[in-house]
C-alpha cells in the first residue's frame, strides 16, 4: 500500500473505511466485545507498522486486515487460555452481578457468542477461516479466495461443508457446547 503525503493520514483513512468491519469480525472470532477492540487496535497498529506490504485483494485492503486480525485473535486466545489453566490453580473469588441492563445484554451476546464459537472452534482450520471471511464479514468468495489462496470453489464448499456441520452442532439435542470442549484445530 502506498503512502500519500503522510502515513498517518493514509493509516487514519483506513481506519475510518475498515475499523467497523475489523472490530465486527474481531468479535465474531473472540466472543468477546473489550477484547474485540483491543484486536482492531492490533490489527491497525499492525498496518500501520506493515504499511508498505499490505495486500490488496480487488483494491481494497480490507480482507488482509480481516486475516490480520484473526491472527491477533488466535494470539489472544492462547493468551487467554494460559491465563485460564493459571487462574484455575487459584481460588474463585466472588462476583457481584453488575445491576445495569447494557451490562446484562452484553454478558448475554458474549454468552450466545462462545455456544457459536464452541461450534466453530470444532470445524477444520480451513472451514473456520471461510467462516469467518464470508459468512462473519461479509468478504466475496473471490476475495477470500485470494487472500486465503485457494480457488473460488474451494471457499464455497468449505463455506458449504462448515454451514452442514454448525447446523448439526448448533442443533443436537443435549448438546451442550463449551469452549474449552475441543481445543482449536483439532478436528
Amino acid at each position: 500500500m502506498t503512502t500519500g503525503q503522510s502515513g498517518d493520514e493514509d493509516i487514519g483513512d483506513l481506519f475510518d473505511r475498515h475499523s467497523r468491519a475489523v472490530y465486527n469480525h474481531a468479535f465474531r472470532l473472540t466472543g468477546s466485545w473489550s477484547l474485540a477492540e483491543e484486536i482492531t487496535q492490533l490489527t491497525f497498529l499492525t498496518a500501520w507498522q506493515r504499511r508498505g506490504e499490505i495486500r490488496l485483494v480487488d483494491g481494497s485492503p480490507l480482507p488482509w486486515l480481516l486475516v490480520t486480525a484473526g491472527h491477533h485473535a488466535r494470539t489472544e486466545q492462547r493468551t487467554l487460555t494460559r491465563w485460564r489453566h493459571r487462574l484455575l490453580r487459584s481460588p474463585v473469588p466472588e462476583v457481584e452481578a453488575d445491576p445495569a441492563d447494557d451490562v446484562a445484554g452484553r454478558l448475554d451476546d458474549e454468552r450466545r457468542m462462545r455456544s457459536v464459537l464452541a461450534a466453530v472452534r470444532r470445524l477444520p482450520r480451513a472451514e473456520r477461516e471461510a467462516v469467518a471471511l464470508c459468512l462473519w464479514s461479509g468478504v466475496g468468495y473471490p476475495q477470500a479466495a485470494a487472500v486465503l489462496g485457494v480457488t473460488e470453489t474451494a471457499v464455497r464448499s468449505r463455506v458449504s461443508r462448515a454451514r452442514t456441520r454448525l447446523t448439526r452442532l448448533l442443533t443436537e439435542p443435549g448438546t451442550h457446547l463449551l469452549a474449552t470442549d475441543t481445543p482449536e484445530g483439532t478436528r
